[in-house]
Formats: structure tokens, sequence, C-alpha cells
């Protein structure tokens, strides 16, 4: 069965295209790796809650959108040889490809799926 790494994020708004060269780089590095998908979804419907919500598990900004992204890999072994592999690389140093949002808030976990159609 695949596993999942799911990302929820507070991006600037105005920074859209810059988010999206990034996940662009960062995607194609993923899967030179072994994922075999990567989604970057830009938030259209999120809204506030009053306990919880997306914007409030990342301390979105007024001026700032709720990125919601995952990465579907073959497994979870599949996953851990990649994410050290990921980190190593060059490539993803912030030098080379800085992230446009501010990463203190991003949230993000490994998910073994119950449910796969």
């Amino acid at each position: 069965m695949t596993y999942i790494d799911g990302f929820v994020a507070a991006v600037p708004t105005a920074n859209r295209e810059k988010f999206k060269r990034h996940a662009e780089e960062a995607a194609a590095i993923f899967k030179e790796y072994g994922a075999l998908s990567v989604v970057e979804g830009w938030g259209d419907d999120v809204p506030d809650g009053k306990i919880t919500s997306f914007p409030m598990a990342v301390q979105r900004k007024d001026d700032e959108t709720v990125v919601f992204s995952w990465i579907v890999w073959p497994s979870k072994e599949v996953r851990k040889a990649a994410w050290d592999k990921v980190m190593a690389d060059p490539r993803m140093k912030p030098q080379g490809n800085p992230m446009p949002f501010d990463g203190k808030r991003m949230i993000f976990g490994g998910f073994e799926p119950i449910i796969e159609r």
C-alpha cells in the first residue's frame, strides 16, 4: 500500500507564482527519488473556524493563502529512503530553491492509507 506525506502552509498571496516555481522544482526532485505524485492545492474555499481550521493551524495572515499539499509514495520504506536523499540534495537547499513562505508555520506528517480506491 502507498504512503502519504501531507502538508499545510500559509503562503503570501503575492508569492503565488514564486510558490508555484518552488513547488515545481521540489516536485521534480521528489519524483526523481521515487514519489508517485505530488499535488499542490492553492486555497480557494478555506473557511476560518471558531475552534480550529486550516487558517488557524498555520496562523494565516490576511495577506496569505492556505496551501494544502501531499506526496504519494509507493511505500513508507521508499518514502524514508527518499527523504534522506531529498534533504541531502543541494537543489533543495534554501540558497538554490528558497521557500517563498514561512516554513516555521507549516504543518506536516506522514500517513498510512486505510482506504485507497
